[in-house]
C-alpha cells in the first residue's frame, strides 16, 4: 500500500526527535502505567517501550510533584519522546514545559479561564511544544452533550474543534487532535469528520478498548479503516494488558496493512482444507516461534505458507520465499517460482537460513 499517495495532508508536528504529519512514518504510542511518582519504575518501563519499538510514550502528571519525573527522565539521557498527559492542572503543564517535556496532552477546556490557557500556550510557544487534545466519549463538554444528547461522531468532532478553537485565539497552531471513542463505528466516523474540519495531524486509537484479544480486534478494526483512507499520523492500541503489548499490536497493525517502510515479516497461510497433507498449524506456530527466537520479525519480508501445490505458487505469488505442502514434502519457491523439493522436517530450517541471507 503506497499510503503517501492517499495520505491526508498535515503540516508536520516535532515531538522531540520523531516528525508526525507530512510524509513522515506512522508513529507507534503507548502509555506507561507506572506510578509517575516512582521514577525508577517510571523509566524502566519507558526504556522497555522503547526497546519494543514504541516511538512516543505518554506518562501521566496528576500534578507538579509528579512532573519532577519528567526532569528525571531528561537527566536519564532517554531520547524517546515524552508526553505529558494533564487534566485540569496548569500548573503541572507549565511545570513540564520547564523541565522539557516534548509534548503536552490537555484540553484547554478543562484548565480554567484564558489567562490560564494563554500561560500553556506561551510556554510551549518558547519551547516548541506541540499540545495535543484529547477527546474521547466520557469527557465531552455539557454545552456539547446537551446539543447531541449523546456521544455522537458529530459531538466528538465539534469538541476537538472547540478545544482547538481556545489555542487558536492565542495564535497558536503546533497542535495534534485525538478523538476516541470505546464504539468503533463512532471512533471512525468521528475522525473522518474531523479529518475534513481541521488541517492538524491526527491521534488514532480506540479508547477502553478492552483486554488483549477484543481490544486488538477493535483497534485493528478503527485503526485499520481510517489508515486505510489515508487519515492517521499517529496511533495507540489501548488494552488492558502490559503496555509492551500494545505495541506488539500496533506494529502488526501497520504490518498487516504494508505500510511502506513500515512492515515487518508478515506471514501468507492458508486456512488448510482437506488437501492439507502436512500439519500446517503446526508448522505455522513452530515458524512463528523460530522467527522470534531468531530476531527475525522486523525483516520486511513477505513469507507464505501454504497447504497445498493447488493454489500455492499461485496464490502466494507475491511472497519474497515460501512452501506449498505435500505429503512428508513441500514445494520451496520464491517469487512464484519453484525452486525445489524439500522434507517437510527441513522446512523451518530453510526458511529460516534463506531469512538470514536476506538480512544480509
Amino acid at each position: 500500500m503506497n499510503y503517501n499517495a492517499i495520505r491526508r495532508r498535515t503540516p508536520e508536528v516535532s515531538i522531540g526527535k520523531v516528525v508526525i504529519g507530512g510524509r513522515n512514518p506512522i508513529a507507534i504510542q503507548s502509555m506507561t502505567n507506572t506510578d509517575t511518582r516512582d521514577t525508577a519504575a517510571t523509566i524502566a518501563q519507558i526504556k522497555a517501550l522503547a526497546s519494543a519499538g514504541c516511538d512516543i510514550v505518554r506518562i501521566t502528571v496528576p500534578d507538579e510533584e509528579a512532573a519532577k519525573t519528567i526532569l528525571a527522565i531528561k537527566e536519564e539521557g532517554i531520547t524517546t519522546p515524552i508526553v505529558a498527559d494533564i487534566h485540569f492542572d496548569y500548573k503541572a503543564a507549565l511545570r513540564c514545559a520547564e523541565y522539557g517535556v516534548d509534548k503536552i496532552r490537555i484540553n484547554p477546556g478543562n484548565i480554567g479561564d484564558d489567562d490560564r490557557v494563554g500561560a500553556v500556550v506561551d510556554a510551549c510557544k518558547t519551547k516548541n511544544i506541540p499540545i495535543r487534545i484529547g477527546v474521547n466519549s466520557g469527557s465531552l463538554e455539557k454545552h456539547i452533550l446537551a446539543k447531541y444528547g449523546a456521544p455522537t461522531p458529530e459531538a466528538l468532532c465539534e469538541s476537538g474543534l472547540y478545544h482547538a478553537s481556545l489555542l487558536e485565539k492565542f495564535d497558536y497552531t503546533n497542535i495534534v487532535i485525538s478523538i476516541k471513542a470505546s464504539s468503533v463505528q463512532s471512533m471512525i466516523a468521528a475522525n473522518r469528520r474531523l479529518a475534513e474540519a481541521c488541517p492538524y495531524p491526527l491521534h488514532l486509537g480506540v479508547t477502553e478498548a478492552g483486554g488483549t484479544e477484543m481490544g486488538q480486534i477493535k483497534s485493528a478494526t478503527g485503526i485499520g479503516a481510517l489508515l486505510c483512507d489515508g487519515i492517521g499520523d499517529t496511533i495507540r492500541v489501548s488494552l488492558t494488558a502490559d503496555p509492551l503489548r500494545e505495541v506488539d499490536a500496533a506494529r502488526k497493525i501497520l504490518t498487516a496493512l504494508e505500510m511502506e517502510g513500515q512492515s515487518g515479516l508478515q506471514i501468507v497461510s492458508c486456512p488448510t482444507c482437506g488437501r492439507t497433507k502436512i500439519n500446517l498449524i503446526d508448522l505455522h506456530a513452530r515458524f512463528e516461534d523460530a522467527v522470534r527466537a531468531e530476531g527475525l520479525d522486523n525483516l520486511p519480508v513477505k513469507v507464505a505458507l501454504m497447504g497445498c501445490i493447488v493454489n500455492g505458487p499461485g496464490e502466494a505469488r507475491e511472497a519474497d520465499i515460501g512452501i506449498a505442502g505435500g505429503k512428508g514434502e513441500a514445494l520451496l519457491f520464491a517469487k512464484g517460482q519453484i525452486i525445489c523439493k524439500i522434507p517437510e522436517g527441513e522446512i523451518i530450517p530453510i526458511l529460516i537460513g534463506k531469512l538470514k541471507e536476506m538480512k544480509q
